[in-house]
């Protein structure tokens, strides 16, 4: 088992707010290599066969004889990773399987690091039903991009009979499916905040010292540096959210895996049973306050309303009765006022992935949904809003 990596250098209990230095080292590599790589577009999108020799000398560089990669297709979405489905078989495997390959764009929407997303999800298999992960170029070292090759999973994100198809987890109606999937949707948080990490291989991630602000401080540090990155035009009130985040730093106790993106569109469910066999997309997770998670969970874009008009967290559960539920489970008390930082740290989030990196991307056209991320630039008045109102309310 590798060791955790050493924390960013920090003096006292709780560390100056506006020390950027305190940014894991294994996420400062990478957000230096955003602005190191960027040159290099614009970006192209490969071609099916393109994906399918790729594929071939990275297998054959892992020992693999006989290689055949076929049946290569590009999955949907990709705003912030591309993915394909392909077939292969090898002198080991004649009869072949069907696997995953997920890879970075030269830039997207959050600029992440596919060793750590194999680490965890390969750790938290032990506890959530995950898509076990068989190979990682995190570097590109042998391939042309980062990318990981993950087992096939059956399931889907949202019911097939849906007459509401959301985007990206956005505004999916779960209807009848609510009473099946919602109990299972509590407990992948209760089961992610309490995995014992210190028993498990997370050497590429850091941990905040229990009972300070670093939790918080590393978090902030990293969204303000992707925005400084990769900032097109500045605005004014990302800069204010900035400073009250860095002023309001809340202390965590006790750090726990934190997903990061624990919502509706990222978890899938088999039917007719509704049984999860896959948890989704562990890129943005880290270890830090279990308060994170929740906040981002309830987010409105997240979400819908039922019939009576009362807001359904993923489409699944009223928020007071989720939060209640989690309590009841994990024994985590969920402070209002941590709650609300992170609900205001989670639309700064937003806000810089959409009008920094989004934006950004789409413009030196280093990805392969400039359309997608253009819309989601102009999404991010949707952010600044939230910010506005909840700054206001917090004064």
């Amino acid at each position: 088992m590798n060791a955790i990596q050493d924390a960013p250098a920090t003096a006292t209990r709780n560390s100056d707010p506006w020390d950027r230095t305190a940014v894991e080292p294994r996420l400062k590599i990478i957000l230096d290599r955003t602005v190191e790589w960027r040159p290099r577009g614009p970006y192209r999108a490969k071609s099916d066969a393109e994906i399918a020799a790729m594929l071939t000398r990275f297998f054959s560089h892992h020992g693999h004889r006989e290689v055949v990669v076929s049946g290569v297709r590009r999955m949907s979405g990709g705003a912030s990773k591309e993915q394909f489905f392909f077939d292969i078989a090898h002198a080991d495997l004649p009869e072949g399987e069907r696997l995953i390959l997920r890879m970075d764009p030269l830039e997207c929407i959050a600029q992440t690091c596919r060793g750590r997303e194999a680490q965890l999800q390969t750790a938290m298999g032990a506890v959530l039903p995950v898509a076990p992960v068989r190979l990682v170029d995190m570097d590109a070292e042998v391939m042309d991009q980062p990318g990981s090759i993950l087992e096939f999973v059956h399931g889907v994100t949202e019911p097939s009979d849906s007459s509401a198809k959301g985007v990206s987890g956005m505004g999916s109606q779960m209807g009848d499916w609510a009473p099946k999937l919602a109990p299972q949707f509590v407990d992948a948080f209760v089961k992610t905040h309490g995995f014992d990490w210190a028993g498990a291989d997370l050497s590429l991630f850091a941990a905040p010292r229990p009972g300070t602000t670093d939790a918080a401080l590393w978090q902030v540090n990293y969204w303000s540096e992707l925005w400084w990155n990769a900032v097109v035009e500045p605005i004014p009130v990302i800069t204010l959210c900035e400073r009250w985040l860095r002023e309001n730093l809340p202390i965590c106790e006790n750090p726990v895996v934190v997903h990061g993106d624990l919502r509706i569109g990222n978890f899938m469910f088999e039917e007719p049973s509704g049984r999860f066999t896959a948890i989704l997309d562990w890129e943005l997770g880290h270890l830090g306050d279990y308060h994170e998670d929740i906040a981002w969970a309830i987010q409105r874009l997240f979400g819908n309303w039922d019939d009576a008009g009362n807001f359904l967290v993923s489409g699944l559960l009223p928020r007071d009765e989720f939060i209640a539920q989690y309590e009841a489970q994990s024994g985590n008390v969920v402070d209002p006022k941590t709650l609300r930082y992170y609900e205001l740290l989670n639309a700064y989030k937003c806000a810089s992935m959409d009008l920094g990196q989004a934006l950004r991307a789409a413009h030196e056209h280093n990805n392969h949904q400039e359309n997608v991320l253009t819309w989601l630039g102009a999404a991010g008045g949707v952010f600044l809003n939230q910010i506005v109102k909840m700054i206001r309310e917090e004064i």
